[in-house]
């Protein structure tokens, strides 16, 4: 039984820093690209290539956001049950858990 724990505590340490080495790697990319795309765009305004009508970008923004709000107001309740699930889940396997977010904070350092 004492192997199958230290396993457990190795396969999360493991997984965990898959996940954050991904999730570092994942989110640096989407962060480049959304930056580069942008300038890009500020860059093809201030030559005249394209003419962006930045008061319909500010009113669709506005737009999508109360509609997300809607949508995060509706979906609270399945949420908070997610959330209770997986605080029971942590809970009940602590050693994996444990081993997961140590090795998801050591993926992100890396």
């Amino acid at each position: 039984m004492n192997n199958e724990i230290h396993g457990c505590s190795e396969g999360g340490h493991a997984e965990g820093w898959c996940a954050g080495y991904v999730f570092q790697r994942v989110g640096k990319i989407a962060a480049t690209a959304i930056g580069g795309g942008f300038l890009l765009l500020q860059i093809a305004n201030h030559s005249g290539y394209v003419q962006v009508d930045w008061k319909k970008v500010e009113k669709d923004v506005n737009k999508a956001k109360k509609h997300l709000k809607k949508k995060a107001n509706k979906a609270a309740p399945e949420i908070n049950t997610f959330i209770e699930e997986a605080t029971d889940f942590i809970k009940r396997n602590i050693v994996l858990s444990s081993g997961f977010v140590g090795g998801f904070f050591l993926g992100l350092a890396s």
